[in-house]
């Protein structure tokens, strides 16, 4: 990791939360997102220089505003004067500020979200600073070119979903399942039949079912070449029972996106009842928490591949943690419909055969395109 010249002064920061409307809703087993919603937090030091960070807010309906509401009132206002030696110091002293409040008002998820949007604020506006892209800042040494994959698929309509994204440019793969056994078997079946030599496929239950169920439809994909079966179980499931659908399930399993602590992540690659290991750094523990983990899923032999599910910021975020680590991972890019996504992030990365290349700029290597996107803002807050 390149190292800071000096310690860095946070001055200013800027919340922006933004809702665009979309034709079609995006479903999982558990909900349907009828907009897309994402939130934004912009830092910026007493030199004048900026970093940008995102949190997760896709769920519930009314999370976007909340999650900006705990920026401006908690987060912004810890940040201001406040000097940090490197990001992870200032993340350390927000999650220990923030620690009480977490659990005297029960909100140990929406804090860790806004917590993780100045954690990657942070890290983008240090690595800036050194003139650095952010995936060598992390550490990394190769190119930032790295595989990416069509997430956030629906169940009606998959392949025609596949092949749009075929076209442009992905040769992997994850749909939505969990809604009806029967159709979902009848998806995964003509989706993995009509494959392309060098495709993979994966499929997302989204926490659908309980243990019966899931070794119920497991014996259902003997034979099927799946890349893995993500979340069949709720995160908070012992890992016992995780433990036995590993035994009797033919495609490895995915998860991590709802893990929430570095202990819990220590125990689920410790136990390898994981193949692919899952975190998302808008959701939970930023840059400065999910490095570890996806250096100790690597060293455990298992394969870390970053959830992201949102806006640009958070997207090119998970590319450049990827790109940092290494590994055989893929990064996951939502092809649903999301103006905030490319809005975000431009110049929004090449994709191309299945690869993205995140560029040679300093830090993230993009910058939201905030005046364009101003009819779709619902709040916007400045605290010095």
């Amino acid at each position: 990791m390149a190292n800071s010249d000096s310690a860095v002064i946070i001055k200013r920061a800027e919340i922006f939360v933004f809702r665009a409307p979309i034709d079609e809703p995006v479903r999982t087993s558990f909900g349907v997102m009828q907009d897309r919603p994402a939130v934004l937090l912009r830092l910026e030091d007493a030199d004048g220089a900026h970093g940008w960070g995102e949190a997760w807010c896709n769920f519930p309906a009314c999370g976007a505003e909340h999650r900006g509401r705990l920026l401006e009132s908690v987060i912004a206002p810890l940040l201001i004067g406040q000097s940090f030696s490197s990001p992870t110091a200032g993340y350390t002293y927000l999650r220990e500020k923030t620690r009480i409040l977490a659990l005297q008002a029960d909100e140990p998820g929406p804090l860790a979200q806004a917590a993780a949007a100045a954690d990657l604020a942070l890290w983008d506006l240090f690595s800036r600073k050194q003139n650095v892209p952010l995936h060598r800042f992390l550490g990394g040494t190769g190119n930032g070119v790295i595989p990416a994959y069509a997430s956030g698929i629906n169940p009606t309509g998959v392949l025609a979903t596949i092949e749009k994204s075929r076209k442009q440019g992905y040769r992997a793969f994850k749909f939505k399942i969990g809604f009806n056994a029967e159709q979902d078997l009848r998806n995964i079946q003509e989706t993995s039949a009509s494959l392309q030599a060098g495709e993979s496929l994966a499929i997302d239950a989204n926490q659908a079912w309980d243990l019966p169920s899931a070794l119920e439809f497991a014996a259902k994909l003997k034979g099927i070449p799946l890349a893995w079966l993500e979340e069949p179980l709720r995160c908070d499931t012992h890992l016992s029972q995780w433990a036995i659908l590993r035994q009797h399930c033919p495609v490895p399993l995915a998860g991590g996106e709802n893990i929430r602590d570095a202990g819990d992540f220590n125990a689920v690659i410790y136990s390898k009842v994981l193949t692919v290991i899952q975190p998302d750094i808008c959701k939970w523990g930023g840059l400065s928490d999910c490095l570890p983990v996806a250096l100790a899923t690597l060293a455990a032999g298992l394969r870390y591949c970053p959830h992201y599910l949102g806006g640009g910021i958070g997207l090119v975020a998970s590319g450049h943690l990827l790109a940092a680590v290494g590994g055989d991972g893929l990064l996951e890019i939502d092809v649903n419909a999301n103006p905030l996504r490319e809005a975000l992030a431009r110049p929004y990365p090449e994709l191309k055969d299945g690869l993205l290349r995140l560029g040679e700029e300093p830090g993230l290597g993009v910058e939201p395109a905030i005046k364009e996107l101003e009819p779709l803002r619902t709040m916007y807050k400045e605290i010095v």
